[in-house]
C-alpha cells in the first residue's frame, strides 16, 4: 500500500474524480448540441422515411449477405429483403462454413428469389472473409452490407443510393439500427442507447465530417472506396471499425442516413451482452492502435480522422480512471476500517446526480430526434433510468477488458465468429 499511497495520493485521486464527472458531462452536451445541429441542417428539411426522394438514377446494389448459422431467421430475412422498394438490386448470400443448416436453405432459397446469388466458403473464415468473396462476385458499384439476422426497411437502400447520388466524395454510409427483441430490461435499455448515444454520436461525428464507424449491421460502401483503401482485412474482430478508418484515411467521406432502418437482434442476457461488448471494445481498439500510424502521418485525409481518434483514447483512459479511482477509493477506506464509507460509495452523490440527470435530458432528446423514424420510441424512455446503473458498470469494464486484449493480440489472429445470443423474441 506504501507505493499506492505514493502514487495514488489524494491530490491524484482528486483529479482523478474530476475527469470520471467532468469527461462524459462534457461529452453529453456535445452530443446533444452536435445531433441538434444535424437535425436542423440536414434532418427537418427531409420528408418522412415513407416517402422517399425521387432518384434521377437507380445504379445496381450489391447486398452482400455474410451468414454464419443464420438457419433459424434466415427464411424471414431474406423475405423481407426481397421485399424491398428499390428497383435495381441483387443479393450475395455468403455461407461462411456454417455448421446448421444455412448452406441448404441458401440454395433452395435460389430457386424462390432469381435476385439471389449464393457463395459457400468451406470453413468459417470470419465475416471480413466473406465480404471480400462477396465483394469479388458483385456487378453493382454500390454496396450494402447486413447481417444474416437483420431486418432491411424496405426504403433503406434507396435512401442510401440517394446519399450516394448527392455526393460523388461520398464512401460510406451508416444505416439506421433498431432492436428488435425488447421483451426484457436489457432489450429495452438497448433501445434507448441506440437512440440517446449510438444515434446521437453518429449524427455528431457525421456532421464534423468523420466517423468512427459504420453499423455494421447495416451499411453501405462504393465498391471503389472498399478497393482503395484494401478491401475488409481478415484479421480484424470488427470490420465496420476497421474499414471505416480506412476508407477515410483514403480520402473518401463516410456519413449517416437516419431514415436507412434496419431492424436487428440483440443481446438480452448478461453473459451475451458481455461479450458482445468486450468483443466490440477489444474490435475498436485494434482498429485505432493499427490506424494510429496513418492518423499521425502527414497526409492530409489522415489528420481528419485526429478528434474522433483522439476521443476513442480519451474515453478509453477515462474507463481506466474509473476502475482505477474506484478501487483504490474502496480499498483505502476497506484497510482504513471504514466499511459503512464503501457502502456510500455505491450511492449516487450530487455529481452523480448531476451527469445521470443530463444523460436522461440527452436520452430524451435521442428518442425524440429517432421518434421520427419509429414511431412510439418515446415509451422507452421510462426504462432509461436503469442504464446508467447497468449499462455505465458493464460498458467501463468492458472496455478495460477489451482494450487490454487487443494490446496482447497476435497479430495474425483472424476475426472469425461465432453464434451470438441473439435475445429473446
Amino acid at each position: 500500500m506504501t507505493i499506492l499511497h505514493s502514487v495514488f495520493t489524494p491530490h491524484v485521486l482528486e483529479w482523478m474524480a474530476r475527469f470520471c464527472f467532468g469527461y462524459p458531462f462534457v461529452m453529453s452536451w456535445y452530443w446533444i448540441a452536435g445531433s441538434l445541429l444535424y437535425w436542423f441542417i440536414r434532418e427537418r428539411h427531409l420528408p418522412n422515411y415513407t416517402l422517399p426522394p425521387t432518384l434521377p438514377d437507380t445504379p445496381l446494389v450489391s447486398v452482400l449477405l455474410p451468414c454464419f448459422n443464420e438457419a433459424e431467421q434466415l427464411y424471414e430475412t431474406m423475405a423481407v429483403l426481397m421485399d424491398s422498394k428499390y428497383p435495381n438490386f441483387e443479393v450475395i448470400a455468403i455461407n461462411d462454413g456454417s455448421s446448421d443448416n444455412t448452406g441448404k436453405i441458401l440454395d433452395e432459397l435460389i430457386h424462390q428469389y432469381p435476385k439471389l446469388r449464393v457463395a459457400h466458403l468451406v470453413e468459417n473464415q470470419g465475416k471480413s472473409t466473406a465480404l471480400n468473396a462477396g465483394l469479388f462476385m458483385a456487378r453493382g458499384d454500390l454496396l450494402v452490407c447486413i447481417d444474416g439476422d437483420a431486418l432491411l426497411d424496405p426504403h433503406a437502400i434507396h435512401w442510401l443510393v440517394f446519399r450516394f447520388l448527392t455526393n460523388d466524395r461520398m464512401g460510406g454510409i451508416s444505416g439506421n439500427p433498431r432492436i428488435r427483441n425488447r421483451s426484457s430490461l436489457l432489450g429495452k435499455l438497448q433501445v434507448g442507447e441506440f437512440s440517446s448515444i449510438v444515434g446521437m454520436i453518429k449524427r455528431t461525428q457525421s456532421l464534423y465530417g468523420t466517423l468512427f464507424t459504420v453499423s455494421g449491421v447495416v451499411c453501405a460502401f462504393r465498391k471503389i472506396a472498399v478497393m482503395e483503401a484494401g478491401l475488409w482485412t481478415p484479421e480484424a474482430m470488427t470490420d465496420d471499425v476497421d474499414l471505416t478508418l480506412r476508407v477515410q484515411a483514403k480520402g473518401w467521406a463516410v456519413g449517416f442516413e437516419p431514415h436507412a432502418l434496419c431492424w436487428i437482434l440483440m443481446p438480452e442476457t448478461l453473459g451475451g451482452l458481455w461479450k458482445q461488448r468486450v468483443r466490440w471494445s477489444e474490435g475498436g481498439s485494434q482498429a485505432a492502435l493499427s490506424a494510429t500510424k496513418a492518423i499521425l502521418q502527414s497526409h492530409p485525409f489522415a489528420w481528419s480522422l485526429l478528434l474522433i481518434w483522439s476521443n476513442f483514447f480519451i474515453s478509453t483512459l477515462w474507463a481506466f480512471c474509473i476502475v482505477i479511482w474506484f478501487t483504490i477509493l474502496n480499498l483505502n477506506q476497506f484497510l482504513d476500517g471504514n466499511v459503512l464509507t464503501i457502502y456510500q460509495n455505491f450511492l449516487p452523490q450530487w455529481w452523480g446526480v448531476i451527469l445521470a440527470s443530463t444523460y436522461l435530458l440527452q436520452s430524451l432528446i435521442g428518442l425524440a430526434l429517432d421518434g421520427q423514424y419509429e414511431k412510439g420510441s418515446l415509451k422507452s424512455f421510462g426504462w432509461i433510468i436503469w442504464y446508467p446503473l447497468v449499462y455505465w458498470c458493464l460498458q467501463t469494464c468492458s472496455c478495460v477488458v477489451g482494450f487490454t486484449k487487443a494490446l496482447f493480440r497476435p497479430a495474425n489472429s483472424k476475426g472469425t465468429w461465432v453464434s451470438p445470443d441473439r435475445g429473446i423474441r
